[in-house]
């Protein structure tokens, strides 16, 4: 045969290797007939072009149909080929036993290859001309060459106005200098880069746009730049827009944090002079009063005031847990204790409402670090609330124990008019109350009790859960996580009950 040809066989560790070969195909392969009879191919070509045979080889043997590959990228000898016809040799059976590979002739007619070229070129151009993405192509003089349609509707030129110009008079003036620099640096170094850059429209308005470019080197040396573009303008304008809410939202709750700051601070202070003399008079400090409707009076003064502290101190902690302003004083203490005498200073409001306290705390219950001040704090809160929405002879359960993951768990339970599902996240946000005109009494105040207490209980890493029923309850679960707890000796025990008492 005139041109190179072989015969294959597949190897037991799953190669191929040739089995009889021509004289044309050892000059193509340049290797001598010992070098290559029995032999796996990737030994005497490269990698690359041996799996592209043997590929093109396990295609034939599986689909028993003559397959058809083209030249190899390098030409290991001196005959150029254009292709080869691999045909798989079956038996009676039906069953590939070799593959019969031979070259196609490399002839003088250009005219597929050419054909090929020209498809490419094709494809290439439609794809250029129908991109949604603004595409810019200048030369090493900073000509503008070519633009597709993109970028005419994106930026309103036509292509006889910007075709053969420099291509910086498209680009804001202050930034042009920069971008002519970097365009001759590119285009030398031949590197990629992208960034941001503010293109002149057609009618002088400037766009934010974003770029990435390459280096395009064709024949003769010549290097091009291409620019793909794509318009951000609409999207800077949110940035600004979103980063100048941000600031009024901040100026504004800065604003309002002062505003609550001061105030409380200005209402506390006649606040506590009315609590301070009406407790003198209501003692009779200095004498009678004369009339029992003066101490009637004084009652109610005395207990709007101090409702009206308790609203203002809410508002105020609220303030600084949102502001981020709240330093925790932590410390090891025994909460089994705090509990209980939370429970003993909210026994006389549950006697008023005449509600029963049932208090269910495990004997050996661990310590806690924490800031006990705000603990107290959460579970009054919790107390009081499940006392004022308790019905009357109803019962507030207080548990606590110790979960099998060594986290400690601290449930207020009550039996009164509890919260509709859709309604529980509503409670828990500042100042949320349900609104219901048939406990309208029950739900007088500033509506930051549970808010507050969540937020204290995040602050220390635990958690706080709500479950309500309608009529039938609501259950807060307080969970504290296992880093917070601590082993008590009895000697620290009798120590920080000391230091508590």
């Amino acid at each position: 045969m005139p041109v190179p040809r072989f015969l294959v066989k597949p190897a037991e560790n799953g190669h191929y290797t040739i089995v009889e070969c021509n004289q044309r195909a050892l000059e193509y392969f340049s290797k001598k007939k010992e070098n290559i009879i029995g032999k796996p191919m990737s030994d005497y070509i490269d990698s690359e072009n041996a799996r592209h045979f043997e590929q093109a080889f396990e295609v034939c043997m599986k689909q028993k149909v003559p397959v058809t590959i083209q030249a190899l990228p390098s030409f290991p000898g001196g005959i150029r080929v254009y292709g080869f016809w691999i045909n798989p040799l079956l038996d009676i059976t039906g069953e590939a036993q070799l593959i019969d590979v031979m070259a196609q002739a490399d002839t003088a007619d250009d005219s597929i290859l050419q054909r090929e070229r020209d498809d490419a070129i094709s494809l290439l151009t439609s794809i250029f001309d129908v991109s949604e993405v603004s595409i810019i192509v200048t030369d090493h003089h900073r000509r503008i060459v070519r633009v597709n349609d993109s970028f005419i509707r994106a930026f309103g030129w036509r292509r006889d106005d910007i075709i053969g110009e420099e291509f910086s008079f498209l680009v804001a003036e202050d930034e042009r200098d920069l971008a002519i620099r970097n365009h001759d640096r590119m285009i030398e170094s031949g590197m990629r880069s992208s960034g941001e850059m503010k293109i002149v429209r057609k009618d002088g308005a400037i766009a934010n746009a974003l770029f990435t470019t390459a280096t395009l080197e064709l024949s003769q040396r010549r290097r091009f730049q291409v620019a793909t573009i794509m318009d951000i303008t609409l999207r800077k304008q949110m940035e600004v827009s979103l980063r100048m809410a941000k600031e009024r939202a901040d100026a504004a709750n800065n604003a309002k944090s002062s505003f609550l700051a001061n105030m409380s601070h200005e209402l506390r202070t006649p606040l506590n002079a009315i609590i301070g003399f009406s407790e003198i008079m209501m003692n009779e400090t200095f004498g009678k009063l004369g009339s029992d409707k003066y101490g009637e009076y004084l009652g109610d003064i005395h207990l709007s005031a101090r409702h009206l502290l308790e609203i203002i101190n809410e508002v105020l902690d609220m303030s600084k847990i949102e502001a981020g302003r709240v330093d925790l004083d932590e410390q090891p203490y025994v909460i089994r204790d705090l509990l209980i005498s939370v429970t003993r200073m909210m026994t006389s409001r549950a006697m008023s409402s005449k509600v029963e306290m049932d208090c269910d705390i495990e004997e050996n219950l661990p310590g806690l670090v924490s800031d006990p001040r705000l603990i107290r704090q959460v579970f009054i809160n919790l107390v009081s609330n499940a006392i004022k929405f308790s019905k009357e002879s109803g019962t507030v359960y207080i548990r606590a124990f110790m979960q099998n993951d060594g986290d400690m768990v601290v449930t207020v339970q009550d039996e009164g008019i509890g919260i509709p599902e859709d309604k529980i996240q509503e409670a828990l946000e500042p100042f949320g109350q349900i609104t219901d005109s048939q406990h309208a009494k029950e739900q007088q105040g500033t509506g930051l009790g549970l808010p507050l207490a969540k937020a204290m209980v995040e602050l220390h890493g635990g958690t706080l859960g709500l479950t309500s029923s309608p009529e039938k309850g609501t259950t807060v679960t307080v969970t504290f996580p296992e880093r917070r707890v601590i082993p008590l000796r009895k000697s620290e025990t009798q120590k920080i009950d000391a230091q508590n008492s």
